[in-house]
């Protein structure tokens, strides 16, 4: 994280403040979803899974979206 530029605190408020853009409920081992968060006037998408049974959120993945591969807003995928 800290190599990308994202601090801890920004991924907990990624997924405190973020709103849900895709869901992938077939997902294994648990269901999960990519959320898109502003932090630092700057888009972070955040993918994480939700262990209900542990009533835990893990962090899968994080990154600053490409602006070429998102429609603008960040919240759809271009079609390539």
């Amino acid at each position: 994280m800290s190599s990308r530029g994202i601090s801890a605190w920004d991924v907990r408020n990624a997924i405190e403040t973020g709103e849900i853009i895709e869901e992938y409920p077939d997902d294994t081992p648990y269901p999960s979803a990519l959320l898109l968060a502003t932090i630092d006037d700057s888009p972070l998408h955040v993918v994480v899974a939700m262990d209900r049974t542990e009533d835990r959120t893990i962090v899968v993945s994080l990154y600053r979206p490409d602006p070429l591969k998102w429609e603008p807003g960040f919240r759809k995928r271009r079609v390539m």
